[in-house]
């Protein structure tokens, strides 16, 4: 670490209790976020410049209360913006330039009460609610945004209980339900979806990761999915976050899950690794490149926090369904550079907790270093300054 830096960074924010840093990250969460108001519950988030200034900002998915948009000061300290739209079961946020006006608009999307929400950006991050512009409702869990059909608009996909969505954009920021015509008709309880060309044939795939059965849909280049097959575990896994990556280094995208045991007993908690091969065929690597783990891992995060040229890995934990505690650590683990992954306890500051749904990398202090961003389900939010 450079401890000049650590040091000047903990200056700024008045920091100076030796548990808030490590030779990797310093927590600056109490200076640096505003507080959670009375809907504590923060499912899913996304950092991106919503108000064209250069820097990153937080937008942030709300359990049954407002959803949130944080700005940047341009140095890693967050303001809270008015967002005006439905309050509901908030889940997800996907953000991308839905209208082609040149900012980023906002799309949330609802599990129980299937409250919707979306807003157009004016360009200085003041949003406008056109909710009623999404074509369906569904008990949904994740939306992701993509290019599915290759004209260079950004469409919408949604995890949902029962059969997905897809939703073409007509290039104006308004949405066509074609699900039945794009997606194969499977009726999974589906909780997280990671995108990418895992086949390398230039157009977006994707994963979706369930409570039971997990799968890959491969692209024909024109947003017409089919299901290519996934090895095949001999428990079944419940996953809450699929995520891909390349972990070793050989310039094709990898697979993570990260499992838990909430809704179904006979469930194993182990995450999950699978190699590519670069053309959509995947080995499962867990025994050989995972260390043992019965956690509860509901969001990772793949970022190089020692600078040595590959991803390490963040697993962030729930420990608690009804979020009354919300003080469980984040785990470190380093990359050898072939994918394989070995606990690393001297990372994550030790006064670091939450119940972490989600996990952001963005350089949110203009340093040159990724930080860390964690959404929690009850509690405090963390915000993670990379040092080394």
């Amino acid at each position: 670490m450079d401890h000049l830096c650590a040091m000047a960074v903990a200056i700024s924010f008045g920091l100076c209790a030796p548990e808030t840093t490590t030779p990797y990250f310093i927590d600056i969460s109490a200076d640096a976020l505003p507080a959670k108001t009375s809907a504590p519950n923060a499912m899913g988030a996304t950092a991106a410049d919503l108000d064209a200034d250069g820097d990153a900002d937080l937008v942030i998915a709300i359990e049954y209360g407002s959803n949130r948009v944080l700005l940047n000061d341009g140095f890693g300290r967050f303001r809270e913006t008015p967002l005006s739209g439905p309050s509901g079961d908030h889940e997800d946020v996907a953000v991308a330039d839905y209208d082609r006006d040149g900012d980023l608009d906002l799309v949330f999307i609802g599990e129980d009460d299937q409250v919707l929400g979306y807003h157009l950006n004016d360009g200085e991050a003041g949003f406008s609610d056109v909710s009623e512009r999404l074509p369906g409702r569904a008990t949904s869990n994740t939306v992701v945004a993509v290019d599915v059909d290759g004209d260079s608009d950004i469409d919408l996909v949604t995890a949902n209980a029962g059969l997905d969505f897809v939703w073409i954009n007509d290039g104006h920021g308004r949405f066509s339900d074609e699900s039945a015509t794009r997606l194969p008709p499977y009726d999974d309880i589906s909780q997280d979806i990671a995108v990418g060309d895992v086949d390398g044939d230039g157009d977006a795939d994707l994963i979706f990761g369930n409570e039971d059965q997990n799968r890959l849909y491969l692209n024909d280049g024109a947003g017409h999915f089919a299901e290519a097959l996934l090895p095949l575990r001999t428990t079944p896994e419940e996953t809450r976050d699929a995520d891909l990556a390349d972990v070793d280094g050989d310039d094709d995208l990898d697979l993570y899950f990260a499992n838990v045991r909430i809704f179904n007993a006979d469930r194993d908690q182990q995450d999950r690794l699978l190699l590519n091969d670069g053309s959509g065929r995947f080995t499962d690597a867990t025994a050989t490149h995972l260390e043992p783990d019965d956690e509860l891992t509901t969001s990772v995060a793949f970022i190089d926090y020692d600078r040595d040229g590959d991803l390490d890995l963040i697993r962030g934990r729930m420990g608690d369904l009804r979020a009354g505690r919300s003080d469980f650590g984040l785990l470190a683990f380093a990359n050898d550079g072939d994918g394989r992954f070995t606990a690393a306890p001297d990372v994550i500051p030790s006064g670091t907790g939450a119940n972490a749904f989600d996990i952001e990398v963005a350089d949110v202090n203009g340093d040159g270093r990724f930080d860390l961003f964690v959404a929690s389900r009850g509690g405090p939010d963390r915000l993670l300054i990379g040092l080394k």
